[in-house]
């Protein structure tokens, strides 16, 4: 099995998940597997800001003690 066969697979299912749910959003994220750690744009953006400000807390707390 080739990984172009592979990703034949993928995109052919998630077309169908898109026929039947109406969503891009859902449709792609119904067939990608969670291992691969997809989020969306703006809520990798969000993600990204909260691992930054709870580093900061953490730098800030291990300051005060």
């Amino acid at each position: 099995c080739k990984k172009a066969d592979v990703l034949d697979v993928a995109v052919f299912e998630i077309i169908l998940a898109y026929l039947e749910k109406r969503d891009w959003k859902e449709a792609f994220f119904s067939v990608l597997p969670q291992r691969k750690g997809a989020v969306p744009l703006g809520e990798a953006n969000e993600l990204s800001k909260c691992a930054v400000s709870g580093k900061e807390d953490e730098d800030n707390d291990s300051d005060s003690n």
